[in-house]
C-alpha cells in the first residue's frame, strides 16, 4: 500500500489538544486539512506525524515544544505606554490585538498585564511551551 512521503499532497483529518485534554483545534466538524507534506505549512511534528502513514491509517502523536510552535521566549513580551493605544480600545487581560511591526507584516499579540499606565503584551504564538497531542487520521494521497 502507498504510504504519505515528502512532496505528496495529502488530506487528513484531526484533533490537536492539550496534555490536559483541552481540545484547540479540530477538522472533526468540517473539511479535512490538504496539505503538501514538507512543504513547510504546518508545523514540523505534525509534517512528521503524517511521513509514512497509509490511507485509513490513524495515530496519536504527542509533540514537545520543539516539534511544535516553540519554547515561550521572555524576549517576544514587552510593554507599551497606554497612551499609544487608541481610544477605541480598552486593552483587557487575555485579549488578542493585531499590530504592525516595522515591515507592515501583522503580529497577532496577547494582553499579559494592564495597568492605568501600561500594557504589557505577548508576541508568542498561544501554543509555545506547550506539549501537544494531535489524533490524526489520513483520508487521502494526492
Amino acid at each position: 500500500m502507498e504510504t504519505a512521503k515528502k512532496g505528496d499532497t495529502v488530506s487528513v483529518h484531526y484533533t490537536g489538544r492539550l496534555t490536559d485534554g483541552t481540545v484547540f483545534d479540530s477538522s472533526r466538524n468540517g473539511d479535512p486539512l490538504t496539505f503538501e507534506l514538507g512543504g513547510g505549512q504546518l508545523i514540523q511534528g505534525f509534517d512528521q506525524a503524517v511521513m509514512g502513514m497509509e490511507v485509513g491509517e490513524s495515530k496519536t502523536v504527542e509533540l514537545a515544544p520543539s516539534e511544535a510552535y516553540g519554547a515561550k521566549r521572555e524576549d517576544l513580551q514587552f510593554e507599551m505606554e497606554r497612551s499609544n493605544f487608541p481610544e477605541s480600545i480598552e486593552p483587557e487581560e487575555g485579549q488578542q490585538l493585531q499590530m504592525r511591526q516595522r515591515n507592515g507584516q501583522p503580529l497577532i499579540v496577547t494582553v499579559i498585564d494592564a495597568d492605568d499606565e501600561t500594557v504589557t503584551l505577548d508576541a508568542n504564538h498561544p501554543l509555545a511551551g506547550q506539549e501537544l497531542v494531535f489524533d490524526i487520521e489520513l483520508l487521502e494521497i494526492q
